[in-house]
């Protein structure tokens, strides 16, 4: 299985920004469609952002126009930069990856977290 890390979270004042990276340990990364996902304590994880190998983007609604994903395969590095934040933004993030788009993403990290606070 795939083995990562997450770094760049911590905490922010409500309309601040942060840049959080997940570096992977694929060696086939490149192939790899990407996903961040967020979990608040006693609740599901829900989808944040996913980046297909070939480039294509998605958003959840409430992220869409602050959150941006991205990727440098030369560094087997993921990255979810996070603008105008809010404190319902405050969770855990966790990036995932899938070589399948039929497949459910598997989570690579430990996460980490972000809190937002007014």
């Amino acid at each position: 299985q795939v083995h990562a890390v997450e770094s760049g979270g911590g905490l922010v004042q409500a309309g601040g920004s942060l840049r959080l990276s997940c570096s992977a340990s694929a060696s086939t990364f490149r192939f790899f469609s990407l996903g961040w996902f967020r979990q608040v304590p006693g609740k599901d994880r829900e989808f944040v952002a996913g980046l297909t190998w070939t480039g294509m983007t998605s958003y959840a609604d409430f992220v869409k126009g602050r959150f941006a994903i991205s990727r440098d395969n030369s560094k087997n590095t993921a990255y979810l930069q996070m603008n105008s934040l809010k404190p319902e933004d405050t969770a855990v993030y966790y990036c995932a990856g899938r070589r399948n788009s039929r497949d459910d993403f598997d989570y690579w990290g430990q996460g980490t977290q972000v809190t937002v606070y007014t």
